[in-house]
């Protein structure tokens, strides 16, 4: 009997972390793992954190060492682009015209820097960060002395605003909100960070955008729409990133704000699945569908993925996580709160110190936590998430109380 072929597209982590559990879960088949960047998957935090400080220490982030893929019979194709999803032949086909087979199928296609629609987008010197080339080309450029204008006050704008500062760069942020991550923390938050940013120098650009970018060549200056001219050396787009989904629609699986998949990853066909930034998942713990870009996301739904692909899968249960590091400030987050679902914010700690446990509640349950330099509590916040999605109201002066240790409140 033929052993299987299972094809991964997408050579990211998500993907890299699927063909790995597939060989520790003993799949003998034939593993092809297809990506259209130039080298070996990669982790994408420390591109706007420590190899952009210039931290090479750190090294290149790879998720395997180059032997591996060889060593655990993964046939790896970096710089192949899969243009064609075949799904009744259940084939791929390569930009090179190449067709491949497979009895089963994993996107891990991820996700890519929105684009800013404004004229003179196209010249020298405007970036966006999703590679590793992208990557090596801030930390080339951003030298002392440098004139930065980011565009965006996301979690990606402001970590590259951090490291920026810290090569001694001029940063300029323009954002349409009244303070950085305000639509994703809300205004107390938002204050926290747009604070720890002024007081690195930066210089924000709030309730505006930009109309045009110009230059000769390379861009020269930003024109906001209030007619403000910034003189600038570089223009990074941070304005947030889309999926991926083109291939998933064009092979006619079901899409809506991501590839929809069930619980164990599982897309509208049987055979295919989807993992990472792409996948927008039925959440059984939540109780609603969630896409999350994030790296921890990308970490474990590969594998999750992988084994739903052996069908040895089991429902999702993983929290939405992600963390920061700006400057100072380390931050860790988890748990998930509803859209539109207004939310009390409780916090144990001091905020102007940068030192505190933040906690989003809703109807006294605990729906998501934020630890912001305060260390080794990410998995007391999950529980009191998991609890409250399980029903379970915490006391929130107790919650406010950091003499209350954490696990107290379940009991």
């Amino acid at each position: 009997m033929t052993e299987p072929t299972f094809v991964i597209v997408g050579a990211s982590l998500a993907g890299a972390k699927a063909a790995e559990t597939l060989r520790e879960e003993g799949f003998t088949g034939r593993i092809v793992l297809l990506g259209d960047d130039h080298r070996r998957p990669y982790e994408r935090p420390p591109l706007s954190k420590d190899l952009l400080l210039g931290k090479t220490e750190a090294g290149v982030p790879y998720v395997h060492e180059a032997g591996w893929y060889a060593e655990h019979d993964v046939d790896l194709r970096v710089g192949t682009r899969v243009t064609h999803v075949d799904r009744e032949r259940k084939t791929v086909r390569t930009a090179a015209g190449e067709e491949i087979g497979y009895h089963r199928l994993l996107l891990a296609t991820g996700s890519r820097p929105r684009d800013l629609p404004v004229p003179g987008v196209e010249l020298g010197n405007v970036l966006t960060l999703r590679t590793l080339d992208d990557s090596d080309r801030l930390a080339e450029i951003l030298t002392d002395g440098a004139r930065l204008t980011i565009v965006g006050s996301g979690w990606i704008g402001l970590e590259i605003a951090a490291a920026a500062r810290g090569r001694g760069v001029a940063v300029t942020v323009v954002t349409p909100e009244s303070a950085p991550l305000q639509h994703v923390l809300g205004d107390e938050l938002a204050a926290v960070f747009g604070s720890l940013h002024r007081k690195h120098g930066v210089d924000f650009r709030y309730r505006t955008h930009v109309a045009e970018l110009r230059g000769d060549g390379d861009v020269t200056q930003v024109v906001l729409d209030d007619g403000t001219v910034l003189d600038t050396d570089y223009v990074l787009i941070a304005v947030g990133a889309e999926p991926n989904v083109e291939l998933a629609e064009q092979a006619g699986l079901a899409v809506d704000g991501g590839v929809l998949v069930d619980a164990q990853h599982r897309t509208s066909d049987a055979d295919v699945f989807a993992a990472g930034d792409i996948a927008n998942i039925d959440h059984p713990l939540l109780g609603h569908r969630v896409r999350v870009e994030h790296w921890a996301n990308a970490l474990q739904s590969g594998p999750a993925a992988a084994r739903a692909m052996l069908d040895r899968g089991t429902p999702w249960d993983h929290l939405p996580y992600f963390f920061t590091d700006q400057y100072e400030l380390g931050m860790e987050y988890a748990g998930w709160v509803p859209p539109g679902v207004p939310a009390e914010l409780v916090v144990r700690g001091s905020l102007d110190a940068l030192e505190a446990v933040v906690f989003w509640t809703v109807e006294g349950r605990v729906a998501a936590g934020m630890n912001i330099n305060v260390w080794e509590v990410t998995d007391q916040i999950q529980d009191l998430v998991r609890a409250g999605l399980a029903g379970q109201r915490i006391d929130l002066a107790r919650l406010a109380d950091a003499a209350v240790e954490l696990p107290e409140l379940l009991k």
